[in-house]
């Protein structure tokens, strides 16, 4: 391992000065190439789905049909068709000294990518990572190993042989190769773990090497008093069963108490379509509690990520109410209140902690391709470095570039 990871930290080297013509068009024949073995991709992913048992939701994760194939080959597309961020001048001036300074994009190296089912992380991983000028190590978990194999294939054929090593596909489901990665700070310069909260833990507490942390989602969406009650149903419907095996998917549902009794009912009859269950405060238990899948919450209620048809609903007296809600169980991901107040709006959007936070939108924007960046490594819920979608600027870091003709220091 000791041999590759020289091998592929050689190759982050080479591909920092590559040309962007030369990236953009492997991006372009990765995509190609996608759709040309699609069969091949979808044979695979029916291996790993046969062996898996989990949540309906967890399976649509890993799940791959001819629609999603054909988004990751957008994906890919879209991220050539951006600008190159590598080069890319921030800010330049000239010392009263004649010192000409610059401040400049670069690649951060080598990238190490730990993702769990769902397969088309690794495509838009690398597009995001090669196109930024980083040579990448991707590891997915075991349950996506054949269809990830097929995917590594496809990524190595695109890359040709000027840049064959700047991508390392680890289908070995050895959890030791992991935590012999996690140990090399001199060959890996930044490890992504994208997944549930045991293997975000394990990563950040065993890496010597810096994190860009991908927490859990837990979502919330906030119902204010002044709130267009059609609106937020609309918002909250989508926020929970668009794709509800995601991180942005809402999770928690906060209400203020004057609207609850109009708005509550309403919405339970809108979710029973999708037979979502409830875990409710008490007082949500009063206005629900005779109607199906309404349960009462319990303290871990409101710091569970389910990730599947099953909401938290807590009724606030204010919005302070809600945001101390949020400041208590939140994971700093995405948080939306639904409100005909600028005033409510602004104040939230000012004091919740959370990388994305909406007002009268669906968290379910919350990703990079929505946001205009092509593809996300994912959502950082961090503040150092980065902090939301992790797109192509966020995979570079600004250097000094200093000329001069001369000059000493006195």
């Amino acid at each position: 391992m000791i041999e590759q990871l020289d091998r592929i930290r050689t190759a982050a080297r080479k591909l920092s000065a590559a040309p962007s013509d030369a990236k953009n068009e492997v991006l372009r024949s990765a995509a190609r190439a996608l759709q040309a073995r699609a069969p091949e991709i979808l044979a695979a992913n029916a291996v790993d789905l046969k062996a898996l048992e989990a949540t309906p939701a967890f399976i649509d994760r890993l799940t791959l049909n001819n629609e999603r194939i054909a988004q990751m080959a957008q994906s890919l597309s879209a991220v050539a068709a951006l600008p190159d961020p590598v080069g890319e001048i921030a800010e330049s001036r000239t010392l009263p000294n004649g010192l000409q300074v610059r401040r400049v994009r670069s690649p951060l190296g080598v990238i190490f990518m730990i993702f769990e089912a769902r397969p088309n992380v690794a495509i838009e991983a690398f597009s995001l990572g090669f196109k930024s000028g980083n040579a990448m190590i991707l590891r997915g978990g075991s349950e996506s190993r054949h269809t990830t194999s097929v995917l590594y294939s496809i990524l190595r054929d695109a890359l040709g042989t000027a840049y064959q090593e700047a991508l390392w596909g680890i289908t070995d489901p050895d959890r030791g190769v992991v935590d012999f990665l996690l140990k090399q700070d001199q060959h890996i310069d930044v490890v992504v773990p994208r997944g549930g909260p045991s293997l975000i833990d394990h990563v950040t507490s065993n890496s010597k090497i810096p994190v860009i942390k991908n927490d859990r989602g837990l979502c919330h969406v906030y119902v204010h008093e002044d709130a267009d009650l059609a609106m937020a149903k609309r918002i909250v419907v989508n926020a929970k069963t668009q794709r509800p095996g995601v991180c942005n998917s809402m999770e928690t549902l906060l209400v203020h108490a004057s609207v609850a009794a109009a708005f509550l009912p309403e919405l339970h009859r809108e979710l029973e379509a999708h037979s979502v269950t409830w875990y409710g405060c008490r007082r949500t238990l009063t206005l629900l509690g005779r109607k199906p899948r309404v349960e009462p919450a319990t303290e871990s209620s409101w710091d569970t990520e389910y990730l599947d048809y099953k909401i938290n609903c807590r009724i606030v007296d204010s919005l302070d109410g809600a945001l101390e809600h949020i400041a208590r169980h939140g994971s700093r991901h995405s948080e939306s209140i639904v409100t005909s107040s600028v005033a409510a709006a602004r104040r939230f959007q000012g004091e919740v902690d959370a990388a994305v936070a909406y007002w009268n939108a669906s968290t379910r924007f919350t990703d990079g391709f929505e946001l205009g960046l092509g593809a996300e490594l994912g959502i950082s819920t961090q503040k150092l470095h980065v902090r939301g979608p992790v797109g192509l600027r966020e995979l570079t870091s600004l250097r000094w570039l200093i000329d001069g003709n001369g000059q000493t220091r006195n």
